[in-house]
């Protein structure tokens, strides 16, 4: 973290869903207060206890009984968010730590300076993300296939790190609950006309970020789900 960056993160939210990822939680929550202070986690029905472990480093946590799945997790987390009236900004922010707050904070100054209400980010927009070969051509084919279906023009497509404005949260209403959500949220945002860009970010692709769904095959299956729903 670039600590001489001074950029005003007041009012805004991150939004992590989490399951099963009581490793690595309690970091990635703390070092994500560190920058952003109001961090709300959405625990979707986790067997282990990872729910407390953010709780424990300073997250408002929010409990599904039972897994429900992503995107079911991120819409009750933009309904808590929505309930906040100091809430202006809500981040999608995962919960295995491959996301940088640097990054957040470059799309918060991109949509100040340039007046937009949507930030995507996007790892196909600079060299710092390292995906394998396969992995890039499969996202490629979803971004292609997203593009064409929704009325949008994005590199990245599923890319899970994302920047929205209040007045773009509140119309948000996500019903896919499983990982064809990024698409119907980029759907919804298409729909709505509103003013939107990406920006470059580093995703972190580590051993424990692959065994919790960031391989080629969990890729594909987003690709097939796309496709399907």
């Amino acid at each position: 973290m670039n600590t001489s960056r001074q950029v005003d993160t007041s009012g805004v939210w991150l939004v992590i869903p989490l399951y099963n990822e009581a490793a690595v939680i309690g970091d990635v929550v703390t070092r994500a207060r560190s920058v952003f202070p109001q961090v709300v986690v959405v625990d979707d029905g986790s067997a282990d206890d990872g729910a407390e472990v953010a709780r424990e480093a300073g997250a408002v946590v929010v409990r599904h009984p039972v897994n429900l799945g992503q995107g079911a997790a991120l819409q009750t987390g933009f309904e808590y968010v929505r309930s906040r009236p100091d809430m202006e900004w809500a981040v999608t922010f995962d919960a295995d730590g491959q996301h940088q707050t640097d990054d957040v904070l470059a799309m918060l100054e991109k949509a100040r300076a340039e007046d937009l209400q949507v930030v995507f980010g996007s790892r196909f927009l600079d060299d710092r993300t390292t995906p394998s070969l396969a992995k890039r051509l499969v996202l490629r084919a979803a971004v292609g296939y997203t593009n064409l279906t929704t009325h949008t023009r994005l590199t990245d497509a599923h890319n899970g790190l994302r920047l929205l404005r209040r007045d773009v949260v509140e119309r948000i209403d996500i019903t896919q609950n499983r990982m064809a959500h990024a698409s119907e949220l980029v759907e919804q945002i298409g729909a709505m006309d509103v003013r939107y860009a990406e920006s470059p970010v580093h995703i972190l692709y580590t051993d424990y970020s692959r065994s919790k769904g960031q391989s080629l095959w969990n890729s594909v299956n987003i690709l097939v789900e796309l496709i399907l729903r």
